[in-house]
């Protein structure tokens, strides 16, 4: 998928009056969208094209439990034109763009829902309104975060890295830990194929680094404690914490045109925000969230130090998933 061109006039049009709606009618499923239901799907892909030549896959992995569904009404109903403008702004060329709903396979009825790859403002509006907010969730501190890893290991297939060995970008949002595994059952029955054995969320997140820079933002600092630690021993400094949930969209073109090189430094990014429509307020609290990774990658004034982002070494992890996976 991917194809058509993106307008930021027409997304902002589509936007113009949802601000007041509830989310309710922002959001009308009331029940997984059939045609974001992962069961039986074998791969969403973003596929380059005579109008997207050099496409980069981008996902929003939103937890849509009961404690974070404020992100996905904010990316409807005013963010998500602003991610697209910064990365134009940033000249990232040809985005697409693919949203996943994150829930609790323990407990939710649509614990994962799986949309597609989209370069236009209608269709990725599309996917992220047809997503169920099930407001659910477990009462753990766990939510199922690794399962919608794996199935983006797993089933996705994006251009950029099979032709340019280019990594696409993962943005997970969450307030809570991933289970320690990913449960084969879970897997046979959400996704509808079967693994011998239960699946460590470690080598998960190995085999995901393989095609993704994965990161998890966490929306602010109040939730920072609950989540934190856990994750960076995932992912190290691809662990992101925000001071305000509407900050995610700005926060995501930030780490892309880091990554992507298309910014020398925070500083130079400082710029871009702030051209882009960004409040002196809003650009401060993202360079904060955004400076240790900025740092890690030699682009703040503290140098550069190693950034592996796994929680497993590289080969290590490699080798297990292959071992559990016969992958």
């Amino acid at each position: 998928m991917g194809y058509g061109s993106y307008s930021h006039s027409a997304h902002e049009a589509l936007l113009h009056d949802r601000a007041s709606l509830p989310t309710q009618e922002v959001f009308q499923q009331r029940a997984c969208h059939a045609l974001m239901n992962p069961k039986g799907v074998q791969s969403r892909e973003s596929c380059d094209s005579d109008d997207h030549p050099n496409s980069v896959g981008i996902v929003f992995a939103l937890d849509v439990t009961g404690s974070m569904g404020d992100i996905p009404k904010r990316l409807a109903t005013k963010e998500l034109p602003n991610f697209m403008k910064l990365l134009t702004d940033c000249r990232v060329q040809d985005p697409q763009l693919l949203f996943m709903a994150v829930g609790d396979a323990t407990s939710d009825r649509a614990p994962l829902q799986v949309g597609q790859f989209e370069s236009t403002a209608e269709l990725m509006d599309q996917w992220l309104t047809w997503s169920f907010l099930e407001g659910g969730g477990g009462s753990w501190g766990h939510e199922s975060y690794e399962l919608g890893m794996y199935f983006l290991a797993e089933h996705t297939d994006m251009d950029c890295f099979e032709k340019r060995k280019k990594k696409g970008y993962m943005f997970m949002t969450g307030d809570e830990h991933p289970y320690p595994s990913v449960s084969r059952h879970q897997v046979e029955a959400i996704i509808g194929e079967k693994l011998d054995e239960d699946i460590p969320t470690e080598a998960v997140v190995a085999a995901l680094h393989e095609s993704y820079h994965p990161f998890f933002l966490i929306p602010d600092l109040a939730r920072r404690e609950a989540s934190e630690a856990r994750w960076r021993e995932l992912l190290g400094d691809h662990v992101i914490c925000m001071e305000d949930s509407g900050d995610t969209c700005y926060v995501a073109a930030a780490l892309v045109a880091l990554t992507e090189g298309v910014v020398a430094d925070v500083g130079q990014l400082a710029t871009v925000l702030k051209e882009a429509g960004a409040s002196r307020e809003r650009v401060g609290a993202v360079v904060r969230a955004i400076t240790p990774y900025a740092t890690a990658l030699g682009k703040d004034v503290d140098g550069a130090v190693s950034l592996d982002g796994a929680g497993l070494p590289a080969s290590e992890g490699k080798s297990l998933w292959q071992k559990l996976t016969g992958r």
